[in-house]
């Protein structure tokens, strides 16, 4: 086996894994830690009136509704990824805003609302360590956005999951984008 596929490989085993101690939670569980990504909000390093780009949660994936909320009620304008080619497109999210399907299970508000380019990425993922990377789905969305975003400007990226999302090492290939901090239930953690 080549280095490439070896990677891909064990980072496999370590999104399944992951993702299955996250599907172990109760749904209480789920609820009640989401709820406390708010309590965390003002110790966040965004900056005034930054754009930030949430997600619409799937599956058992941390709710990052409420601490939008809290963020929005900050004067952060919101905005939510649409499944897109070569890479996701983010759409502006405002109160009662009608969502439609855009992709991989997720919500957006539709075609006609503003395009818009986030300051801050809030990312869901399927695990972390302690050194800042991430394991994604395996689709690539957030790295090609990433790199997409950094070329016109500074980008904030910021993983939303649980506590027991985070894995020993995640092996690292050359596409991928490490984070700037994670934020968990038990509070943010700036990497770098």
């Amino acid at each position: 086996m080549t280095a490439i596929p070896q990677l891909a490989a064990e980072k496999d085993l370590l999104r399944r894994q992951a993702l299955a101690r996250r599907k172990a939670m109760s749904d209480v569980e789920r609820i009640e830690k989401s709820l406390l990504l708010a309590d965390y909000a003002d110790g966040l390093p965004i900056a005034d009136s930054a754009v930030v780009a949430g997600f619409w949660p799937i599956r058992e994936e941390i709710d990052p509704r409420p601490l939008l909320d809290c963020l929005r009620q900050k004067g952060h304008t919101l905005c939510l990824p649409v499944v897109a080619e070569p890479y996701l497109v983010f759409r502006k999210l405002e109160r009662d805003a009608d969502l439609v399907p855009v992709g991989f299970g997720t919500m957006a508000p539709g075609p006609a609302a503003q395009a818009v380019r986030p300051d801050v990425l809030l990312m869901p993922l399927a695990g972390f360590d302690n050194a800042g990377n991430r394991i994604g789905y395996g689709k690539g969305h957030y790295d090609k956005v990433i790199t997409a975003l950094e070329e016109t400007g500074p980008l904030l990226c910021i993983g939303l999951a649980f506590s027991e999302q985070e894995v020993d090492r995640v092996p690292v290939e050359a596409h991928d984008k490490p984070l700037n901090g994670i934020l968990t239930e038990q509070g943010y953690r700036a990497f770098g």
